[in-house]
């Protein structure tokens, strides 16, 4: 009944990690292995890792301070064979070699945004409380909210809502932003909800969805720049994975699953010739196979304990 204690556990730390005994089966845990928990949020995933490993390595990395401070209390009595680094994922390659590690057997990335992270409402991710406009994972970095919404022009506000967003009234939500700034800086989180709602149609805002929702995640994407960082940490985590490494990565919206099965297949598929060519010239070999061709998605008993996982998607895939 190990699973019930960790999930109890987990709901004491505020964080429940998403498909955890599917990440652990798709990373064939080795106890002498070298893990890389690229994400590490509240360290749910790499508390389970930790325990596995005898004289293995885990290497955890995250952007924001607060998540390492609360991992390092988490993990306390695996610190002899963890390392944690606060960093971003996409410099994964960089971090394994200052290291001095020359390759790991799995790299997991969790891509959601932590539960405390949403629910502190002083970080202004939330729709749902008054905050200052931030959204920054890594407060150390420069671009915050308030700079995208008050600084950012119409064509480029429009272009992130629509794209990372996929909101379909993108056009005039832009709109609204620009003319609400032109009064007055928008300064908070609910003062952005107003300005969302009073620019979209009436039948929107009777939508089961909050109005603001999509506007948020994707301001919150633009801020992080999560999706740009997607494929160079896909292409990185590739090259240094040891010969039968895994690498399994959770995504929460269609945009992140997009690049990953694309990047991830780019990475199984080998000669990219015309098939008109009687040899092969591009010498491309592949560097990865792909273990689940279909998404591995949670089951109805996480779903009830757990209605935040319901839109994730877990791709797995092996260094050849």
């Amino acid at each position: 009944m190990e699973w019930t204690h960790n999930v109890q556990e987990d709901l004491s730390y505020g964080h429940r990690p998403v498909l955890l005994e599917e990440c652990l089966e798709s990373l064939a845990i080795r106890p002498d292995g070298v893990y890389v928990d690229g994400t590490l949020g509240r360290a749910g995933h790499s508390l389970e890792i930790a325990r596995r490993l005898t004289t293995g390595r885990l290497i955890g990395i995250d952007r924001d301070e607060t998540a390492i401070a609360a991992a390092r209390e988490r993990l306390r009595d695996y610190m002899d064979h963890v390392t944690l680094v606060h960093s971003n994922f996409d410099r994964i390659g960089a971090i394994l070699e200052e290291l001095n590690i020359s390759g790991a057997d799995g790299m997991l990335f969790d891509l959601g945004v932590s539960s405390p992270q949403l629910d502190d409402a002083q970080r202004g991710f939330s729709y749902m409380h008054d905050a200052p406009l931030d959204m920054r994972m890594d407060r150390t970095a420069a671009l915050d909210a308030h700079q995208v919404v008050n600084r950012w022009p119409y064509e480029e506000l429009r272009r992130i809502l629509y794209e990372y967003g996929e909101e379909r009234y993108a056009p005039a939500i832009a709109k609204g932003i620009c003319r609400a700034r032109e009064t007055a800086p928008i300064e908070t989180t609910l003062q952005l909800v107003d300005v969302i709602k009073s620019a979209m149609p009436p039948q929107a805002l009777r939508e089961k969805q909050h109005p603001a929702k999509r506007s948020f995640q994707a301001i919150r994407i633009a801020v992080n720049g999560e999706l740009d960082a997607l494929p160079p940490m896909l292409n990185a985590a590739a090259e240094h994975l040891n010969t039968g490494g895994r690498l399994a990565v959770i995504s929460f919206h269609s945009l992140e699953d997009r690049i990953i099965k694309k990047t991830m297949q780019e990475l199984a598929t080998g000669c990219t010739c015309p098939p008109n060519f009687p040899v092969c010239v591009c010498g491309k070999t592949p560097k990865m196979k792909l273990i689940s061709r279909k998404p591995i998605t949670p089951d109805d008993g996480e779903l009830t304990e757990n209605p935040r996982a319901r839109s994730a998607k877990l791709r797995v895939a092996e260094k050849l």
